[in-house]
């Protein structure tokens, strides 16, 4: 049984992942995301991603990345389960972080991102991206395939932000079990009009759009697409890396090489239209199926319910594994396996 749909195309012989941390204070706002134990703990989730990914523990703080009920685990140990087993190497980048990792990282040199209820949410969108190319250009003399995640709490509703801005009016997916689409779509409201932004009003103006509306992850990861040139790209993510396609296509920089790879729970999320979004803005989509229906996790299991569903680029390093002919049933075990090592996410069913 395919557990990547559809079949995975990419055949590279010298694949890297990218991994890049961000924060946005629109993550402080109540109730909005559900990648941390309160709002304030969201600024952790990014740096105790990456030392999970890392070590397989986070080592710089008692706080590990999780999402309530019954510790709902991290897309990060997904991500690492599959690079681990795939061994394709990885690089962090720190795109406006807030609370630095104990790991080797690229620095974009960019503060965290505002709330964009304020006036400015990303000082230097064009800066970043910019940066960004340059670490795309060099990354291509050396990989045929550059796969780009994201960690960044906060960052659907900032990806709404930059959607509307462009001109594109779909629902956004959400960490939370349920997705808060109307505090989402409130608070991109009232960020619109503090910045004096209308519906598409922004299509020809994508930097702007992040600077009212976004966040600093957007912009490097867009920047690292457009310098890979022909090298093969695949977005990471769900709704973040939706934003970060419309705005290549709005800089003219939407190429044939790139594409989309996700999880099923995005695409299986009634409460936004993923795939209707990602046919407008016109790049394929690939997801990937972990198989946590089979575990006995209970944390596991809630993404079948609808928590979390994406982040760390968890789909696409699945498709990574896949592509490296690793089972579907191996990734799962090493999960598993790794979740009981963390001990917060040992709940289980009885048999």
């Amino acid at each position: 049984m395919d557990w990547i749909i559809p079949k995975c195309k990419h055949q590279a012989k010298t694949p890297i992942f990218l991994c890049v941390l961000s924060n946005t204070e629109t993550a402080h706002i109540p109730n909005l995301s559900g990648a941390g134990e309160s709002p304030d703990m969201t600024d952790y989730t990014p740096a105790g991603d990456a030392e999970l990914v890392e070590r397989g523990k986070v080592t710089s703080f008692d706080i590990v990345p999780m999402t309530p009920p019954y510790g709902t685990p991290t897309p990060a140990v997904i991500t690492r389960v599959a690079l681990k087993l795939s061994q394709v190497p990885y690089i962090f980048i720190n795109s406006g972080l807030k609370v630095v990792p104990d790991v080797d990282m690229v620095d974009m040199k960019s503060p965290f991102g505002k709330d964009i209820r304020e006036k400015i949410a990303v000082d230097d969108p064009k800066e970043i991206f910019e940066r960004g190319v340059k670490i795309g250009e060099k990354l291509s003399t050396e990989s045929d395939l550059i796969t780009i995640g994201e960690s960044i709490p906060g960052g659907t509703t900032t990806a709404r932000g930059v959607l509307c801005a462009l001109g594109y009016d779909g629902n956004v997916s959400s960490s939370c079990g349920t997705n808060p689409l109307d505090l989402k779509n409130k608070v991109v409201k009232e960020g619109m009009k503090i910045s004096g932004v209308s519906f598409g009003s922004l299509q020809s103006s994508p930097f702007d759009a992040i600077k009212y509306l976004g966040d600093p992850m957007i912009p490097c990861v867009a920047g690292i697409a457009a310098g890979a040139k022909d090298t093969e790209i695949v977005l990471a993510g769900g709704t973040q890396m939706a934003a970060v396609a419309a705005v290549l296509k709005h800089l003219g920089e939407l190429k044939d090489t790139m594409s989309i790879v996700t999880t099923k729970f995005i695409v299986n999320d009634n409460s936004a239209g993923f795939q209707k979004l990602i046919e407008e803005i016109g790049i394929p989509m690939y997801y990937a199926d972990p198989g946590f229906s089979r575990s006995r996790h209970l944390g596991l299991q809630r993404y079948e319910d609808g928590y979390v569903k994406e982040g760390v680029g968890a789909g696409g390093a699945l498709y990574l594994a896949a592509m490296r002919n690793i089972p579907q049933e191996q990734i799962l075990k090493g999960i598993e396996e790794l979740c009981l090592e963390l001990g917060k996410f040992a709940e289980i069913h009885s048999e």
